[in-house]
């Protein structure tokens, strides 16, 4: 299964920080603190980009899909 970047399930405002460790094995609270300090320090730009992740990255798939392909909901 190849690997992809998503929004985190264990999230504080939007998971995107929280998916971007889980995506690259780092510590989620250290990247949290680098990023809210991106966005406090880059002004405009961070806030920016923060809330393009926000819109563009996926939610985390549950896996909840059957073999063929069809979904079922429980």
């Amino acid at each position: 299964m190849q690997k992809r970047l998503t929004k985190s399930e264990d999230k504080i405002v939007s998971g995107v920080f929280g998916g971007v460790a889980e995506y690259f094995g780092w510590d989620k609270a250290w990247t949290r603190i680098g990023g809210g300090a991106l966005i406090l320090f880059s002004f405009f730009t961070g806030l920016l980009l923060y809330i393009i992740a926000a819109i563009v990255m996926p939610e985390k798939d549950h896996g909840n899909d059957t073999p063929d392909g069809e979904f079922h909901k429980y």
